[in-house]
């Protein structure tokens, strides 16, 4: 029993000095049913990036996944969009830094819905910042701007 003494005090420390932060929420399936509770079917635009939602042959909108690196590590999140092309809904969807989760309280995410690429989207502007959260709520802001950039006026 001479290897419990010394093996069980070495497992607690690495057990303890290996985080395991990283939450996943919802997988992209699940996102997009959030998002699109009324679709029926999803089709791949862009493979593993940009989807289709349908209802009744109509479209719906359209859910973009995306990845940001937050202060250290990726933020994974997915925007739903109109067929307008403004946003429908903001979702975190993978976490993985040890703080700053506070981004995927519902009210921040709120504060996404409407915007289009004609939108500031700035923190401090038309986004509020969270404080211990700065770098994660800037990124994926940024994020989001740059997927309205880029898909915002192009899949109507």
């Amino acid at each position: 029993m001479n290897w419990v003494r010394y093996t069980l005090p070495a497992a607690a420390i690495l057990s303890a000095a290996s985080p395991a932060y990283a939450v996943r929420y919802l997988s992209i399936e699940d996102a997009q049913k959030a998002a699109f509770p009324s679709a029926t079917h999803f089709s791949e635009v862009q493979a593993g990036r940009v989807w289709k939602a349908e209802a009744g042959g109509k479209v719906v909108g359209f859910f973009v996944f995306d990845r940001v690196v937050g202060k250290h590590l990726f933020i994974d999140y997915a925007v739903a969009l109109t067929p307008a092309g403004a946003v429908h809904r903001v979702e975190i969807l993978e976490y993985r830094e040890s703080y700053g989760g506070e981004i995927r309280s519902p009210s921040w995410l709120a504060q996404f819905v409407g915007k289009t690429s004609g939108s500031a989207l700035k923190i401090n502007g038309d986004i509020r910042n969270i404080a211990g959260a700065t770098l994660s709520s800037t990124h994926v802001t940024e994020g989001v701007k740059r997927i309205l950039a880029a898909y915002g006026n192009r899949i109507r």
